[in-house]
């Protein structure tokens, strides 16, 4: 007899979102979508196909006009850190100050927290810049500032929103294996949002396809490529294939929609 592994409980399912804006606007319409732990989901898509409302409503910054979004256990057991495409650290306090917000926020204070703060200023190579303001610090030592504060709270799902689109391509390449590196060896689950197919292809676990005028899933594509990935995978046959597919579904509904 031969037993299989079970299936490992969806951390979070979307079924049939819907998100109307008061001026009519159909952000999204009808999205589905099931989160396992441990997965790298990257949404990809054109500008107003609703990538970002999609975050935005996990997080809970806004409710959907229709379906439902269901949570592994109760509300209160999840928690959520977001990372945006600006880092918004604050100018006057330093890379520690800034980490600490969160759990000061939460009525932590500093001393009690230090050694948290610093295992993820390790964790994201800025140790030595403890005491350095962001005027001090180059875009993607800034943007490393942003993903630890966001990882000082333990999240249970980290949000990205296109945190490296600002960035210089080499400084996003060495951001993209350093957060990879990452999230291989402390297995948290992450929605990663981004323009960028090449991006979406080397990160991913899962990418999900999204099109515009309705915000919707048009397709959801395993990347069957094992970990580790190196630099070397950018270049191979396997990836240029889940990159031609991706930019083959996403120039069909273009046509589609302007037809």
């Amino acid at each position: 007899m031969i037993m299989t592994a079970p299936m490992p409980v969806s951390l979070l399912t979307l079924k049939d979102i819907d998100k109307v804006y008061q001026d009519g606007t159909v952000a999204l319409q009808g999205v589905n979508l099931d989160v396992k732990p441990g997965e790298f989901i990257s949404l990809v898509g054109p500008s107003g196909c609703g990538k970002s409302t999609v975050l935005r409503l996990v997080a809970g910054l806004g409710d959907p006009t229709g379906g439902m979004m269901a949570w592994q256990g109760t509300n209160e057991q999840h928690n959520l850190a977001f990372v945006f495409q600006d880092p918004a650290l604050m100018p006057w306090a330093n890379v520690v100050d800034n980490i600490h917000l969160p759990l000061k926020l939460k009525g932590q204070s500093l001393r009690s927290v230090r050694p948290q703060i610093q295992s993820v200023i390790n964790t994201v190579d800025l140790d030595g810049c403890e005491y350095r303001y962001p005027r001090q610090l180059s875009g993607g030592m800034k943007m490393r500032v942003s993903i630890a504060r966001a990882l000082v709270t333990k999240p249970q799902i980290l949000l990205m929103d296109e945190p490296f689109g600002a960035l210089d391509e080499m400084t996003r390449s060495r951001l993209n294996s350093d957060l990879l590196h990452l999230w291989e060896a402390n297995h948290w689950t992450i929605l990663f949002v981004t323009h960028n197919i090449y991006e979406a292809v080397y990160l991913s676990t899962r990418v999900i396809v999204m099109a515009a005028r309705p915000g919707r899933v048009v397709a959801d594509i395993p990347i069957e490529a094992s970990y580790p990935r190196p630099n070397s995978f950018r270049t191979s046959s396997q990836f240029n294939h889940y990159c031609r597919e991706i930019m083959a579904i996403l120039s069909e509904e273009k046509s589609i929609g302007v037809g």
